[in-house]
């Protein structure tokens, strides 16, 4: 087994601990002469998986992605702009969920094109002192990822029910997880490598 971990600071999170960050996590919990490999780069979005996948290393048998984050963020300067009314709000939503829907479906099919087996992740959502505001949109962003994750009968991983504490985010960065939180994301990772064929589009959290 060789377990490949692609997207964002979620995986990427060494800056934001001061212990061990996920990937030294998921190599301590992996067993016998499993590997883990770790190609998701902090501040990356969607698009960017497509460049990550062109480093897959030779005998790769797992792919668990979690990306997204930093494509809300890119769209929640659109919050404090005005509004004429709910419709406008609703119609430029629309377009921003039309827009990140068509991303996130190229990258879970340039993902599954690759052969291995792979798992995605949705946005986590507790972070502390998070605005309602922000609540609101991310919802928008992880219902384009449920829909595209369970349309291609991937499994998923819910970090919105893993991380769930605050002490499971950074104090360095409240929206990147902490030690905590990264051994509870570890764990949900290794129930997805243990599972059996027959839970292949099950959800883990």
């Amino acid at each position: 087994m060789h377990v490949v971990l692609v997207g964002d600071s979620i995986f990427d999170n060494g800056a934001y601990v001061s212990g061990d960050p996920v990937i030294a996590q998921l190599r301590t919990a992996l067993t016998g002469d499993a590997e883990a490999t770790l190609l998701a780069v902090d501040g990356d979005v969607t698009h960017d998986v497509h460049d990550q996948l062109s480093r897959m290393p030779d005998g790769a048998s797992h792919i668990v992605v979690s990306v997204g984050g930093n494509d809300a963020l890119g769209y929640f300067g659109l919050l404090e702009q005005p509004a004429a009314s709910y419709h406008e709000v609703l119609g430029h939503l629309q377009e921003i969920r039309l827009d990140f829907a068509q991303r996130y479906r190229g990258m879970v099919s340039a993902v599954m094109a690759t052969g291995r087996d792979c798992a995605f992740c949705t946005i986590h959502n507790k972070v502390p002192g998070l605005p309602p505001a922000a609540y609101a949109a991310l919802a928008l962003f992880n219902e384009v990822i449920l829909h595209e994750v369970l349309d291609s009968r991937s499994p998923l991983i819910d970090l919105r029910l893993i991380c769930d504490e605050p002490e499971d985010y950074s104090l360095v960065s409240p929206i990147e997880p902490s030690e905590q939180g990264g051994m509870k994301i570890v764990r949900a990772i290794s129930a997805f490598l243990m599972a059996p064929e027959g839970r292949r589009n099950s959800v883990f959290a």
